[in-house]
């Protein structure tokens, strides 16, 4: 999952992008609010985590921007305001969640993970296709409860095709939703991690359309 971070503070900026690639997202990292406007209207992020207080912009107007131009990317906004008119202010301005500072990175992950089931519709916090289940806060993969031992890209690759089950995803699609910017991806990156993931899962699992792309085997479908 491909996340936009807007945070200012080095130091804490560093540390939440730090952290959030170790749970195995893709994270751009962006210190001015103008440039995360426009980050935000040119890449389809999975989430966005915003600060309030920017550079050049705030969290509540882009925002707010978003959501005038019928953007739906769920965004979470980091404030330093704890007064329940900033908080008020902050979802209204659309605004799916927020977080007050000082920020827990287990804290974080956990309502980012809330925001993308709840974009997704799923109100479980295991994803189930068929025998699949995936458990994102564990990051924990079983095929008819046999645990899968899949590496940080091949998660978030199966994680992004058993969110949306049948739904194709091109190549430039699932390597724009699992690298950030600044990563080196090589030609067949996509084709070597879906060659990795049939072997796990059983060549049926994860389907070639010509000419459009992937997709996980449908629910009605699923072994």
């Amino acid at each position: 999952m491909r996340i936009l971070l807007a945070e200012d503070d080095l130091a804490l900026g560093r540390a939440l992008a730090d952290g959030l690639r170790q749970l195995g997202y893709a994270v751009d990292w962006i210190t001015d609010g103008a440039q995360a406007a426009a980050a935000l209207a040119d890449t389809a992020y999975a989430a966005a985590v915003l600060d309030w207080n920017l550079p050049r912009s705030s969290g509540p107007a882009i925002i707010a921007a978003l959501r005038r131009r019928k953007d739906a990317t769920p965004v979470l906004l980091l404030t330093a305001r704890d007064a329940l008119a900033d908080r008020v202010a902050g979802l209204d301005a659309g605004a799916d969640d927020y977080v007050v500072k000082p920020v827990h990175l287990d804290e974080l992950a956990a309502r980012l993970r809330a925001l993308l089931r709840r974009a997704d519709g799923q109100p479980e916090p295991v994803i189930r296709v068929g025998a699949l289940e995936l458990d994102p806060a564990a990051h924990r993969a079983t095929l008819a409860g046999v645990p899968l031992e899949l590496t940080a890209r091949e998660f978030a690759m199966l994680e992004l095709l058993a969110r949306h089950p049948g739904r194709a995803y091109s190549r430039a699609q699932l390597e724009e939703a699992l690298y950030d910017w600044g990563r080196e991806v090589a030609s067949n990156a996509v084709e070597v991690h879906v060659h990795r993931l049939r072997h796990k899962l059983g060549a049926d699992w994860i389907r070639t359309l010509r000419g459009i792309g992937y997709a996980l085997a449908s629910p009605v479908d699923a072994p």
